[in-house]
């Protein structure tokens, strides 16, 4: 593989307990969008490619990331479907592919360069994790020493799989390599009818590769769905 970078940012929700008519990802944290904030950091980092997945009527999301390229989400259908919207755009990509969600703007270069560093050691899938002071109803990452074994939901765990502190942040790296055909293999047989994308950690050890996760700080991985964590994300900000 290369050592370039492509990002896929996840932009299309709706962002109802915003209760506001804006995309959740146009919402301003300190005078400045969520998704043109991720924008700035993957310029910092000098990424090569730029892909954000937005829904049919986000043309002002569209208009906030130009000049890179958007894809259409039509129905959501699941984080894995969204980020399998951006294929024919990253087709033939072979480098790290980041994936992030829109609502997440404070994730540094230094994070994201971390999780690039992780694929070119031969890791497929890299999950960006976190321990929060209440793990709450996160998802929990099961490692076996430095490997990740499986993202389990937390309506899923065990008691002793909830006992684990290591959260999922939700973002994540990706060899380009085999990314989509990662995606391709993710079912939708779940409560919702959804193409889950944590579910690429258990397919892509069932294909052989090796998956892991690292560690960044309970701020720097926080997102907004309304407007009380919106002013949790300014407090953050003004502490760096």
């Amino acid at each position: 593989m290369n050592n370039k970078i492509a990002a896929v940012i996840l932009g299309a929700g709706k962002g109802t307990r915003m209760k506001s008519d804006l995309p959740k990802v146009m919402m301003p944290v300190k005078g400045k969008s969520m998704i043109k904030r991720i924008i700035d950091t993957l310029e910092d980092l000098k990424a090569d490619e730029i892909v954000t997945v937005i829904s049919p009527d986000g043309e002002i999301v569209k208009k906030e990331v130009a000049p890179y390229k958007t894809c259409v989400q039509d129905q959501q259908l699941g984080t894995g479907h969204a980020v399998n919207c951006a294929r024919e755009l990253l087709k033939g990509f072979d480098g790290t592919v980041l994936v992030i969600f829109g609502d997440t703007p404070l994730i540094t270069k230094e994070t994201f360069l971390r999780s690039a560093q992780k694929v070119h050691e031969g890791f497929a899938v890299v999950v960006l994790g976190f321990k929060p002071q209440d793990a709450a109803r996160y998802g929990r990452l099961k490692m076996n020493g430095n490997e990740l074994e499986k993202i389990v939901e937390y309506k899923d765990a065990t008691d002793d799989e909830r006992a684990i502190d290591f959260c999922n942040s939700g973002c994540m790296a990706f060899n380009g390599k085999y990314l989509f055909e990662i995606l391709a293999k993710i079912k939708h047989n779940n409560a919702a009818g959804e193409y889950y994308l944590t579910d690429a950690v258990e397919i892509a050890r069932k294909m052989g590769l090796k998956c892991t996760a690292i560690e960044g700080k309970p701020e720097e991985v926080a997102s907004a769905n309304t407007r009380e964590e919106l002013a949790l994300l300014e407090s953050y900000l003004e502490k760096r």
